[in-house]
């Protein structure tokens, strides 16, 4: 199965520290950003499954991350976790109007993070958290390699396969060429992005080989989605 890769952006370091450690443990891929600046430019590089956000950060708040965040299609559904320390009520309604996903008031406990995280990850990408995932008429089986659209089994190279997966993890969502790059080949190995439009036509090409209609969106001059309709 697919590694969940979490983003922790916390400035206090003994609470990043001990969440980092905390997830890890739990097989989730884990990296920290102290600040806002940092966070926006990790996510902008690779943006992670998930972002856990303290609401209050040096240089840019976590309530202005997320407002930047859902105001891009590419990271308009990146799930967010927010944390603070603010226990009012319209404090809570306010991060949930800007975006959040869910929001946790410090203090907490990290097994009471680890279950909202897998919560929002089933409610919102089930396709990190299953080896069976269906998103439309398209249904992908991790553990055989076998791609099913409507009753025609569909055959992939291992490229096409690995794009299928990430689309399907994140449907709707937008992916650049460099994002698409780094998470299906990985930022160790270099390819030319229009490699990318290459596998991205081989991969139309065979989910559509018996006319059902080309399920890969392209948004101009941003990337490409998986449509889920």
């Amino acid at each position: 199965m697919t590694t969940t890769q979490i983003l922790i952006v916390e400035d206090e370091e003994a609470l990043a520290t001990l969440l980092e450690y905390n997830l890890a443990k739990e097989n989730f891929e884990v990296s920290v950003a102290s600040d806002g600046e940092e966070a926006l430019l990790r996510i902008q590089e690779s943006a992670p499954d998930l972002i856990i956000l303290d609401w209050m950060l040096p240089s840019v708040s976590g309530i202005e991350i997320c407002r930047r965040l859902r105001s891009k299609p590419e990271t308009q559904n990146l799930p967010i976790i927010m944390l603070t320390a603010r226990s009012e009520e319209a404090d809570r309604i306010r991060g949930l109007d800007t975006g959040a996903d869910d929001y946790l008031t410090k203090p907490f406990s990290t097994n009471e993070l680890i279950a909202r995280v897998r919560a929002v990850l089933r409610r919102i990408r089930p396709g990190l958290v299953e080896d069976k995932v269906i998103v439309g008429d398209i249904e992908v089986d991790r553990v055989s390699h076998r791609v099913i659209r409507g009753d025609k089994e569909i055959h992939l190279g291992p490229t096409e396969f690995r794009l299928l997966d990430h689309f399907i993890q994140h449907p709707g969502r937008v992916f650049s060429r460099e994002q698409l790059l780094n998470a299906v080949w990985g930022t160790d190995v270099f390819v030319e992005v229009r490699t990318v439009d290459v596998h991205i036509g081989r991969l139309r090409k065979a989910l559509n080989k018996y006319k059902q209609g080309d399920p890969i969106r392209t948004v101009r001059s941003a990337g490409y989605a998986l449509e889920t309709g």
